[in-house]
């Protein structure tokens, strides 16, 4: 099973990784302090231990003479048992005396008297901490020269370094338990809006589409607002899906009706001729219902506040041929005359080929149902226009805009539903066409044309 991503989880990663991080520069950093602090205190022991073995230098019969003070050694012997060791080497780098034979660093001849020299060695298998003291006898009868050298082993360096740093160990742990729980507490306290905008959008009604209105921190509050949008274009879609569930009951209530009352009626009749007729009857309500519908359905789509469709290139004088072809039949059935005019420059506009087919194809079937002779379908290039022409009774101007409203119809026509115009004029919004009905040829029929902007050629 895969593990959920958390907001809660990242946001504790990328601020306790760097905090970890930093801790362990902090140990490492202790840990150096540690060491140069212990060996600070320690050289300091070494370099008393050195004064005090010189002091206690002499010149007797005619070599050098050292009365080791005890006090000297004893200083740099601690808990942690370290040995030590000296020596006393006179000014040709002879071993006078000491309980061990020491090395020394190399000699320089310009090098003055009480100089101080630490180093680190590692003398048979020992790693010690040298001390080496150039100097001179200060008596009025000679002046020589000799070294003092002095080591210990690193013990209780090692252990000095160790307790501080257990110190700051402590120090560095608790800082960082601190920081830890804060940054914890922080991310709780910064993610606690996020979680009262999610328990107000759980406890909503899922049938509440109203906006939320929960105070919240400004990046939260820019989330909260898109998310009102969203639920405001879920408004428009649920407000556009309940007028067409309305408009559908209302229109289809009336065919359906008729429907079951022919088939009642017919279903008391013993004569074929009368089931005949009735058959009839409800075989044109049937088709009358089933263009309703389909007109009802492309109305709601193009209604439809959250269509944004992807507009393509589309050739009018094809899309023109195409309608006319397929409409001249029926047409040519009913004794109308449906033809085509198009320039010969060809008119591309950007558009959906199967909404302007749609189109072409309502107002061809108003025309023809309203009583036209002839109709023709004509395509301009400058400007693009696509529009359709009858001799019809035509509309008069005063009522046109009222055509355009759904279900509005200009006479008693059983077989019109009050949608054709209603569903080009929503093709012509979709493309950014403007629609314009006029009269026809000799101010006889009526001319309906979607004349397109000149940017979308």
């Amino acid at each position: 099973m895969t593990r959920r991503d958390s907001l809660y989880r990242r946001l504790l990663t990328w601020l306790l990784l760097p905090l970890m991080a930093l801790g362990a520069l902090m140990v490492l950093q202790a840990w150096i302090e540690a060491r140069q602090t212990a060996d600070r205190a320690f050289d300091r022991l070494l370099e008393a231990a050195t004064l005090a073995i010189a002091e206690q230098v002499q010149w007797q019969d005619d070599r050098l003479w050292l009365d080791l003070p005890p006090a000297a050694l004893e200083m740099l012997a601690t808990d942690a048992e370290e040995r030590v060791f000296y020596a006393l080497y006179d000014a040709e780098g002879r071993f006078v005396t000491g309980n061990a034979d020491l090395p020394g660093p190399p000699r320089r001849d310009d090098e003055k008297a009480g100089t101080l020299h630490f180093r680190d060695l590692v003398w048979r298998d020992l790693a010690l901490r040298q001390g080496v003291r150039r100097a001179r006898l200060e008596d009025w009868q000679t002046r020589e020269r000799f070294e003092v050298r002095v080591a210990h082993t690193r013990e209780g360096r090692e252990r000095l370094a160790a307790e501080l740093l257990r110190t700051n160990l402590a120090y560095i742990l608790g800082m960082a338990g601190l920081a830890a729980a804060v940054v914890v507490l922080a991310i709780r306290g910064a993610l606690t809006p996020l979680s009262r905008l999610r328990h107000a959008i759980r406890a909503r009604d899922p049938r509440t589409l109203t906006p939320l209105a929960l105070p919240l921190p400004r990046e939260l509050a820019e989330l909260r607002e898109t998310l009102n949008e969203l639920l405001a274009r879920m408004r428009r879609v649920k407000a556009n899906q309940e007028r067409f569930i309305g408009d559908a009951s209302h229109q289809l209530r009336t065919p359906l009706a008729g429907l079951s009352a022919r088939a009642e009626l017919a279903l008391r009749q013993d004569d074929p001729q009368r089931w005949r007729e009735a058959l009839e009857a409800m075989q044109a309500t049937s088709a009358r219902t089933s263009h309703l519908a389909v007109q009802l359905l492309s109305l709601t789509r193009l209604d439809n506040p959250e269509y944004h469709p992807e507009l393509a290139p589309v050739a009018l004088d094809d899309l023109a041929r195409h309608a006319v072809r397929r409409h001249w039949s029926a047409c040519h059935r009913d004794g109308i005359d449906l033809g085509l005019e198009a320039s010969e420059t060809s008119a591309t506009v950007a558009g959906l080929d199967w909404q302007l087919e749609e189109a072409l194809a309502n107002l061809i079937d108003n025309a023809r149902r309203y009583g036209a002779t002839h109709i023709t379908v004509r395509v301009t290039a400058a400007p693009p226009v696509l529009e359709v022409e009858d001799d019809g009774p035509g509309i008069p101007a005063d009522q046109r805009l009222l055509m355009l409203r759904p279900f509005h119809r200009g006479s008693d026509e059983p077989d019109g539903s009050g949608l054709g115009l209603a569903i080009v004029d929503g093709i012509a919004r979709t493309h950014g066409a403007r629609l314009r009905l006029d009269d026809g040829l000799d101010g006889q029929g009526l001319r309906v044309g979607l004349h397109f902007p000149e940017e979308t050629t």
